[in-house]
C-alpha cells in the first residue's frame, strides 16, 4: 500500500507541478509528472523535512518541499526539450 501511496502522491504533486509552471496547456504529461513528482518529493521533501526538524514523517514543510522539488524538475526538463529542439546557429 505504501508504494502505491508513494506513486499517487508523485503523480498529484508532479500534475500540480505542471499546472504551476505551465506546461499543462496540451495536457498533462504523466510520464513527466510521474518522474518529477516522485524526484521532487524525494529530494525536495526529504531535504525541507529534515532543515524543518520534522524528520522523515509527513508534515506541510515536506509536502511543500516535493512540491518546490517538482516545480524545479519540470522547469528544468521544460527548458531542457526547448533547448535542445532549438536549431543551432
Amino acid at each position: 500500500m505504501l508504494i502505491i501511496g508513494i506513486i499517487l502522491f508523485g503523480l498529484l504533486v508532479g500534475a500540480v507541478a505542471q499546472f504551476i509552471v505551465g506546461k499543462s496547456g496540451s495536457g498533462i504529461d504523466w510520464t513527466l509528472a510521474f518522474a518529477a513528482g516522485v524526484g521532487g518529493s524525494f529530494v525536495g521533501g526529504m531535504i525541507i523535512s529534515l532543515l524543518a526538524g520534522d524528520g522523515l514523517a509527513l508534515r506541510p514543510s515536506g509536502i511543500i518541499g516535493s512540491i518546490a522539488g517538482a516545480i524545479i524538475v519540470t522547469a528544468l526538463w521544460s527548458w531542457w526539450k526547448t533547448r535542445s529542439a532549438s536549431p543551432v546557429d
